[in-house]
Formats: C-alpha cells, structure tokens, sequence
C-alpha cells in the first residue's frame, strides 16, 4: 500500500481539484482553500510516514495526528474543522473513483468549537450609520460619498455577500420590479429585493459614476455599479475598506467587518418576525442549518413574540 509514489498522490489532488471546478462548479476562493488544505496534508504525510506512503494506507491514526498537529500550531478549531473537511471531501471522491478501498477520515471527529454569534449592528447603529451618510452625500455630494452610501445601502438592504456586491453589473439591477438579481457561491443565481432607499441612494449615485467611466473612457451605459475613482470595479478588498471605516464611526465594537451587514440584515429580519426560510432564501443559503445561527433573540423579542402568539399572554 506505501509503493505508490508521490508524485501520483499529487496527481490525486490536482484531478480532485478539476473535478471540483468542471462538475461542482466551485469558486475559484473555495478551490485555493482546497487546494492550500490538501497540500498541508500531503507534506504533513510526508513527514509522519518518513518514507513511501500511499492514499490508501493512511489510517485514522495518521488523520488524528494530522489534526493534532494542526491543533498545536495554534490554528483556530473552525480552521482546523475545515482542513479536515477538504480531507473527508477528497476521501469520497478518491474512494468513489475506487482508488481507496474506504475513507478513513470518516471515523474522524472534528474539533468541537462553542458557537460564536455573527457580529451586527443594533437597529438603532444602523440607523445612525445611514443617518450620517445620507446627511454627508448631501452636505458634499462628491463621487466618493454618493458611492459609499449606495454600496452600504445595497448591502443592508439585500444582504448580498460582499463578494456578491462586488460583482454587481448594472443590468442586475432591476429599477421598475425593485429587485437585484445576484451571482453567488458556485456560480448559483437569485433575485431578491431591493428597498427604496437603496435605489434612490443607486439613482443618486449613477450621474456621478457614468461621469468618472466616461472620464476613464469606458462605456458608461453598463458594467460594474460600483467603481473607483478611477472607473474600474470595486474589488472585495476594497469594498471591505470601506465599509468597515464607515462603521467605525458610529460603533466602538470591535472585529465588525463588511459582512456585518449581512448579519445585520439577517438578524433584523428575524427580529421583526420574518420568516426562517424566507431569510434562507434572501442570502443564499444552501442549508437552513447556516441560517439557524441569525436566531440570537434577544428577550425583548421573545416577549413580543409571546405577547403576540399566546392566546392568554
């Protein structure tokens, strides 16, 4: 079982990661995960065995070896969960392929992590955040501050990803229907609402970046909504930037980043009475159990909810 050579265990993954992208249509981000995670294992192997190895001779005890090592490295246990998930995932297809006779990392638990609550913003902090945008564009409305409320208004108001915004075209966005059709993970297509304030703050926004794309002489009628100075797309990076310094400024809660807002879209929902699997829906989520971590009610909440439930409340 150890005479295989490594290099054909390289050729392994590099076939896994093919058939990740041609069949199942991963994002070129989750496909780098996969791809930096099954490396890591390859080489951990390498050195575990100190000689020839071969898939189907890893046991469960080289796999509880390669998470404890991962584990002493200081790497957070979701990290880690993840690592040994791009493990289990290369198992089913190696073994569906009949290159392994079973797949060991079935029998290997991930390491347990406490549930940690999305960073949000109260309704109050979010209402102050678009508050100070809308008096700013107003007070100066430059391209910079009409683009930044309208990216932030976007993102509130639909809960797209920040990656999702970030590949938004102008033909995505419906004015008359009210709804934005978004690309998300594994190339996946939804159309979900869009709020009022958001189009009016796009329709503000878009004198000002067909001005900045014609300057930069590109075609102003359509591509990218939201640009740079300089007329090129936004990237994710940036949009993060962005974001996260706007709320900075009405919040002194730490580790709040972009995707804030999504959570803060989620949360208020839920909080106001929608439902589960609507909110399901509006982000994309392929499973109701992603979804189920926006229920941090609080106990105002709860009350209301029983106020208006029970019949004898």
């Amino acid at each position: 079982h150890r005479a295989r050579a490594p290099a054909r265990g390289l050729l392994d993954i590099q076939e896994f990661l093919a058939h990740l992208r041609d069949e199942r249509q991963l994002s070129p981000h989750t496909l780098s995960a996969y791809a930096v995670d099954l490396r890591e294992f390859r080489a951990f192997l390498d050195a575990y065995y100190g000689g020839p190895w071969s898939w189907n001779g890893v046991d469960r005890g080289a796999l509880r070896a390669f998470v404890g090592a991962a584990l002493g490295r200081g790497l957070a246990k979701r990290s880690v969960a993840r690592k040994l998930s791009a493990v289990r995932a290369f198992y089913r297809f190696l073994h569906r392929e009949e290159r392994v006779a079973a797949n060991p990392a079935r029998a290997v638990r991930a390491p347990r992590e406490g549930r940690r609550l999305p960073g949000h913003l109260s309704q109050a902090e979010a209402m102050r955040l678009f508050d100070l945008l809308e008096k700013a564009a107003g007070a100066a409305p430059s391209f910079r501050l009409l683009r930044d409320r309208a990216l932030l208004e976007v993102l509130y108001s639909t809960g797209m990803r920040v990656s999702e915004v970030a590949g938004l075209d102008l033909e995505d966005v419906d004015l008359v229907a009210e709804r934005v059709r978004v690309r998300g993970k594994g190339k996946k297509e939804r159309i979900v609402p869009i709020g009022r304030p958001a189009l009016a703050a796009l329709e503000r926004y878009e004198g000002a970046r067909r001005l900045v794309r014609s300057q930069a002489g590109a075609v102003p009628e359509g591509g990218p909504v939201l640009i740079s100075e300089r007329g090129a797309r936004l990237s994710a990076r940036q949009i993060r930037r962005i974001v996260k310094r706007w709320i900075a400024t009405i919040t002194d809660a730490t580790g709040l980043s972009a995707h804030a807002l999504r959570h803060s879209f989620a949360t208020h929902l839920l909080d106001n009475g929608a439902d589960l699997m609507a909110v399901k829906e509006l982000l994309g989520h392929a499973s109701l159990s992603t979804t189920r971590i926006y229920i941090h009610t609080t106990r105002s909440r709860l009350a209301r909810v029983y106020r208006l439930a029970h019949p004898r409340a």
